[in-house]
């Protein structure tokens, strides 16, 4: 999109927080005056005459509908509102912050979605139909490498080593938590096909390309889910209707710990790692807790 000063100016009153945090901010805001200069009758760039509580609302409701987590969402209106406030306070641009009134259902503590055999049967199926070797990459990244869409989408050239028997791939976008993982074959295969297929931009370091960038957006890969559920039939929609690219990273841990991995060893698989690079096991367990499903089909094992 065009330059958006006071984007970069409020920006750079950001400098004491987390790097991570920065970026996090920084890819919300932009995304959301992207999403503005797009309505019918606002400017080009970015400009606080469209910065309504209606526009506001509007967003955060699209946000909804196209599948983002409250946890996304919640770090969405932080940004926006601190931004809000800047534009008040600092510029005098704004006279309301038009992000009150917004409410964000509270993250349920529930065990994160394990998929069934059917739903993965589908997923696979529908993947296949589409025919595309840039989205048979990804899913398989997400599937069988349980990797995070900010993994996937910032994934360089440089990060990627493919041997016939072997690979190896450095992930681990968000947070700055670099960690090196090997990859089996059902993700060698479809990414060196995709990267010998000739329908990447050549010139970029980034391994998914789109026809408006050099990297494949976060925004870019939830929309390609999207469209590749937009293939189920009547009959293969039940299955898929809810299912989002995070909810691959779920089932891949559930699927690693059924294949007798530690806890320890999902945890370093998926970046779950504390600031003193230890596994963060906790977090590793939220993705591996027993699901109400897993008891309910347990329950007639048990004898009298």
């Amino acid at each position: 999109m065009p330059p958006t000063p006071l984007l970069d100016d409020y920006l750079a009153t950001l400098a004491g927080k987390a790097p991570g945090t920065v970026d996090n901010y920084r890819r919300a805001l932009y995304a959301f005056a992207a999403w503005l200069t797009q309505l019918p009758g606002n400017h080009i760039a970015f400009h606080p005459d469209a910065f309504t509580r209606t526009a506001f609302h509007t967003y955060m409701s699209e946000l909804e509908k196209q599948g983002y987590s409250p946890s996304h969402r919640t770090l969405v209106k932080s940004a926006v509102s601190g931004f809000a406030r800047w534009l008040i306070e600092e510029k005098d641009l704004l006279q309301r912050n038009p992000t009150r009134g917004v409410e964000i259902e509270a993250q349920p503590l529930m065990a994160p979605r394990v998929l069934t055999d059917e739903q993965r049967f589908v997923l696979k199926t529908l993947v296949e139909r589409a025919d595309d070797g840039r989205g048979e990459a990804l899913f398989a990244l997400g599937y069988w490498a349980g990797c995070r869409v900010s993994d996937v989408s910032h994934l360089k050239l440089a990060d990627v080593l493919l041997h016939e028997r072997s690979g190896w791939l450095w992930v681990g976008y968000k947070g700055n938590k670099r960690r090196q993982i090997d990859i089996n074959a059902h993700v060698r295969q479809p990414l060196r096909q995709y990267l010998d297929s000739g329908k990447r931009k050549a010139d970029s370091p980034y391994v998914f390309t789109s026809q408006r960038g050099d990297r494949l957006t976060e925004a870019g890969i939830h929309h390609w889910f999207r469209t590749v559920k937009s293939l189920a039939r009547r009959d293969e929609w039940l299955y898929v209707a809810d299912l989002s690219f995070h909810d691959l990273r779920h089932d891949f841990a559930h699927r690693a710990r059924e294949a007798g991995w530690s806890l320890e060893e999902v945890a370093f698989y998926l970046g779950h790692i504390t600031k003193r690079g230890t596994p963060a096991v906790q977090t590793t367990v939220r993705y591996t807790q027993a699901s109400r499903e897993q008891i309910k089909a347990k329950l007639k094992l048990i004898g009298g």
